[in-house]
């Protein structure tokens, strides 16, 4: 109870704060235009792009070769005679060049390479999810709204039924007990109102957060609780491209890469030297010479064969090979269970709209029954309760339709309500 009460004052205080802010306070645009909006703003896109570029950045240093190596050496010098000075002195200038062999770069690059297509497809998910997650939050704000909206009206609609009260009791026509209840009942709809109101502050600034937009929207434009159902189709085949799929494929082949590399890494690479040398009163006039000197060496395979990374690397291209095919089921039985749930909901709201009608005309008719003198107070209250619930039933129905069909929309990879 504490919690909802700190929950309610928190979202009170900022409801406060954007009623009174400044003038540069505008309200959330319509879905489509916010999505695109989103694509620049939103952090969690930035970072998926970024990873993307890190990739990239990495597959472009797998195409490096090794560096030469530049190397001076002085021998015979500042010894015991005849090396005690420099005047025997040998100098060597040389230059060292590493060979890869065995393939090495063409497998690093070919698996930095696979690398960017799973982080693309990476990529391509994250903005699948995010299309679905600010889909759901535009739809959450919205209904949020609509209810502080229902809240407001379900409040006007007991202060009438308080005014209507307070006179049938002046009049003698109804008993004080009967004033007593409508103004409780206007007391409690009062702060509904007051919850409902806050809960659409709270609303709209996750969207506004996970948007990335800096000062939190005061209202939107809605019209996506409105939207028209997808057409239902006939099989439940989830499509060959959802990015789930296409994730799990491209990692298990960048896994699959790497396994090479690191086979063809306990391949011995060969370095190959050449330089000059500079014999100081050495030769056959005893006068300074110099001469060219080359020299090719090879690791030799004894202690370290690189067993070890081969072994790790095998076990987790194993392990995306059972990732592919946990995502292939999942994507599988998440595609059909998503029919199913859009085509449930489309029925649910037109079930609720049907209700919501049928509660419209019961408290028409219990308003005109009381005014009347034909009914009693207590049948309006519940006609007026049973109407503000079955309103919101039908905006929680459409908040399903909403989430329903946005988990289509990314599971299939591309963004909701035709965007």
């Amino acid at each position: 109870m504490l919690s909802r009460l700190s929950h309610l004052a928190l979202a009170c205080a900022a409801w406060g704060a954007i009623a009174a802010g400044p003038a540069w306070a505008q309200p959330a645009p319509a879905f489509a235009d916010l999505l695109r909006q989103a694509t620049q703003t939103a952090p969690r896109l930035k970072e998926a792009q970024a990873g993307v570029r890190e990739a990239q950045g990495l597959a472009l240093q797998a195409q490096a070769r090794p560096n030469p190596v530049v190397g001076l050496e002085a021998e015979n010098f500042g010894g015991k005679a005849p090396y005690n000075g420099t005047n025997q002195a040998e100098t060597t200038l040389s230059v060292a060049q590493a060979l890869e062999l065995g393939g090495k770069r063409s497998a690093r690059v070919s698996a930095a390479n696979a690398e960017v297509t799973a982080a693309e497809a990476r990529n391509r998910q994250a903005s699948a999810d995010f299309a679905y997650e600010l889909a759901v939050a535009y739809a959450a704000a919205e209904a949020a709204q609509a209810r502080a909206d229902l809240a407001a009206q379900a409040l006007k609609r007991s202060q009438d039924d308080l005014g209507v009260s307070r006179a049938l009791v002046d009049a003698g026509r109804e008993a004080n007990l009967r004033l007593v209840t409508a103004q409780a009942a206007e007391a409690s709809a009062r702060a509904d109102a007051e919850a409902a109101r806050a809960d659409a502050v709270e609303a709209l600034a996750r969207l506004s957060a996970l948007a990335g937009v800096a000062e939190p929207y005061t209202s939107l434009a809605g019209g996506l609780l409105s939207a028209p159902a997808s057409p239902s189709t006939a099989d439940g085949v989830p499509p060959a491209d959802m990015p789930a799929l296409q994730v799990a494929r491209a990692e298990r082949e960048a896994a699959g890469k790497q396994v090479t590399v690191e086979r063809r890494r306990a391949i011995p690479d060969l370095t190959a030297s050449v330089g000059v040398r500079r014999l100081n009163g050495q030769g056959l006039t005893g006068n300074d010479s110099t001469a060219l000197v080359a020299g090719v060496s090879v690791p030799f395979p004894l202690f370290d064969q690189n067993r070890g990374n081969v072994a790790a690397a095998s076990a987790r291209a194993n392990a995306a090979d059972a990732r592919f095919e946990e995502a292939r089921l999942r994507a599988e039985a998440d595609w059909r269970s998503a029919r199913v749930q859009a085509d449930a909901a489309v029925s649910r709201v037109s079930a609720s709209q049907q209700s919501e009608a049928a509660a419209d005309e019961a408290y028409r008719l219990a308003r005109v029954g009381y005014e009347s003198g034909k009914t009693p107070l207590v049948e309006v209250l519940n006609a007026q309760r049973a109407l503000t619930d079955a309103r919101r039933t039908t905006l929680d129905a459409r908040v399903a339709r909403v989430r329903a069909q946005a988990t289509l929309a990314r599971l299939a990879g591309r963004a909701p309500f035709g965007e």
